[in-house]
């Protein structure tokens, strides 16, 4: 696996939870949730003042999670998502800026995109594997079957308006590696520390995923 360029991250779990977080004391016991429930990786997205310390929790902590760093959007939080424990990183677009930082830093990197134009510019970069965000306003189940044909030789995690009910349909796609959504980690879970609705959240998406 090559630091930017790679088909298949070396997580099992075709189903990455989307998590935002607001009290890193929730992190860890999260973690240990997700992964009885069969999900062997979170994407934690820097959209809050918790978001730093919650990867370095779970980095110390649950060291067998496959632990990404999402909304990574600037030059500047790229050594940030690395020092706190992240081995990956996620983002809803994409600068050339950033993928140079991401290459110096030797940071796997899935890239955001959302037209065959940026799908394009990305796999000129050596990127084979991308994030469709948002999935569903960029055309979900068309928009990749479209892009399937000219661009066979990229792969997709779609997130963005991915639920229960789509998912099977998005993981069916020849051309979807993994598919992102935040509904496995529901806010009011996590205010109440209901790490057992968590689990079954998880255990049922596994379901899907493997049906």
């Amino acid at each position: 696996m090559t630091p930017t360029c790679y088909s298949r991250p070396a997580f099992q779990s075709r189903v990455v939870p989307v998590i935002v977080l607001s009290d890193p004391a929730h992190a860890v016991p999260l973690a240990h949730a997700l992964l009885e429930g069969g999900i062997d990786v979170m994407e934690i997205t820097l959209r809050s003042d918790a978001a730093l310390a919650s990867i370095e929790a779970v980095a110390k902590a649950v060291p067998q999670m496959h632990l990404g760093a999402g909304t990574v959007t600037r030059v500047t939080e790229v050594q940030r998502v690395i020092d706190a424990g992240a081995s990956f990183a996620l983002s809803p677009g994409c600068t050339d800026a950033l993928v140079d930082a991401v290459k110096a830093a030797k940071l796997p990197f899935i890239p955001g995109v959302m037209t065959p134009g940026e799908v394009m510019h990305r796999r000129e970069q050596g990127f084979s594997l991308m994030k469709l965000f948002p999935a569903q306003q960029a055309g979900g189940l068309g928009m990749l079957k479209a892009l399937g044909a000219p661009i066979p030789d990229v792969m997709f995690c779609p997130t963005g308006g991915v639920s229960p009910e789509n998912l099977k349909d998005f993981l069916k796609l020849p051309n979807v590696a993994m598919a992102g959504g935040s509904w496995l980690t529901p806010a009011e879970a996590l205010a109440a520390g209901d790490w057992k609705k968590i689990t079954q959240l998880a255990k049922e998406a596994m379901v899907i995923a493997a049906g």
